[in-house]
């Protein structure tokens, strides 16, 4: 570590907080504006969902570090609401689900230390046009309608 501790902002969940750090994306906003009183961390993933972040939470966030994030803003549920897969190795991961896993993720950031805050993201709306036109059938039924849901239960369980 260089110099002095100072608070860490960690930025934990999918391709869209992967790519927020491209040039003038919310991460990269966000590590301009703390740059001199605090350190934005990312930790995104693309293709990941709430139960792949599940899997890997001690590892990203172990509770006997010695510097514990003073911010964790968490996003998933855009892949966790992809429709099935039939092969069964989509992203999809039941509502139920979904919410039992941001409930553990947030009882387990809310634990790292008694100044850790928590921040959640629900699924923005998405421009189902421009989806379709860009990858095709490529990622047939990423909807609104069906992502909406997922979006929901943040805002409903996360409070």
């Amino acid at each position: 570590m260089v110099g002095p501790g100072r608070p860490q902002i960690v930025l934990f969940g999918s391709s869209i907080v992967q790519y927020s750090f491209s040039n003038g994306g919310w991460g990269a906003t966000l590590a301009d504006v703390y740059s001199r009183t605090a350190d934005v961390i990312l930790r995104g993933y693309g293709g990941w969902n709430s139960r792949f972040a599940l899997r890997v939470l001690d590892q990203v966030f172990p509770k006997d570090a010695v510097i514990q994030p003073s911010l964790v803003i968490v996003y998933f549920g855009g892949n966790d609401s992809m429709p099935p897969h039939p092969s069964g190795k989509g992203a999809h991961v039941p509502l139920s689900e979904f919410i039992e896993n941001m409930r553990k993720i947030g009882e387990h950031l809310l634990g790292l230390s008694d100044k850790t805050r928590v921040i959640f993201l629900s699924p923005p709306p998405m421009n189902e046009i421009q989806i379709q036109l860009v990858f095709g059938d490529a990622i047939k039924g990423r909807r609104n309608e069906v992502c909406r849901p997922y979006a929901e239960a943040v805002v409903d369980s996360m409070q």
